[in-house]
């Protein structure tokens, strides 16, 4: 066989072995961006161009990600934290507006003890994809009922889904890096949350806006 056959042959097994490479590397990386992103993958594909162009953007966020200093709370801090949570929680029944807007001040207080930027909204919220994307969702939405509640055009029942959402990115930015947090500022032990509490307070606060109080 001449020899211009075989180099064809060679550099054709060559490109097909690096194409087959680059497919893989391709998936592999989808595979882990859509696992840390979550529900964040499939909503940054749909508002880019292409999947490519998303993807790259996520690959962005992780780098920007990896040179803030994120760090977790102390035991005492995420103690403090809770409390206050409690409180305003407390609050909610008698002003649940008010009580929204401490909530959404508490949450980005908490993001800024741990080491996000918090001075615009967007670059809070891409920074947070990176490592909670499953909750930040919940946080859009409490957001934007936030910014309703502070026009008085949001009614009780969506000042009470705000507070569900916000807690949803609460726990998470307070747990500890053993996955617990605490709840009670009486009980010193840490422990998962449940939304048993939260439940019953907001539900007091619109059985009580029904009624006219």
């Amino acid at each position: 066989m001449p020899t211009v056959i075989w180099v064809t042959v060679i550099v054709v097994v060559v490109v097909a072995v690096i194409a087959g490479g680059y497919a893989v590397v391709q998936r592999q990386r989808r595979h882990r961006l859509r696992d840390r992103f979550g529900p964040e993958y499939d909503r940054t594909v749909r508002e880019r161009e292409n999947r490519r162009e998303a993807e790259q953007e996520l690959l962005a966020r992780e780098e920007r990600f990896s040179s803030l200093d994120i760090r977790p709370l102390d035991p005492k801090t995420r103690k403090t934290y809770a409390r206050k949570w409690m409180e305003v929680q407390e609050r909610f029944v008698d002003a649940p507006g008010f009580a929204v807007t401490e909530a959404d001040h508490l949450v980005t207080s908490v993001m800024a003890e741990r080491g996000y930027p918090t001075e615009d909204f967007e670059q809070r919220l891409s920074d947070l994809s990176v490592a909670h994307g499953r909750t930040l969702d919940h946080y859009r939405r409490a957001h934007e009922i936030s910014r309703r509640a502070a026009r008085k055009e949001a009614s009780t029942e969506e000042l009470r889904q705000a507070m569900v959402h916000y807690r949803a990115l609460f726990e998470e930015l307070l747990t500890a890096a053993d996955g617990t947090t605490v709840t009670n500022d009486d009980d010193p032990s840490p422990r998962r949350p449940g939304p048993a509490r939260e439940e019953a307070t907001v539900e007091r606060a619109g059985r009580r806006d029904s009624q006219g109080r």
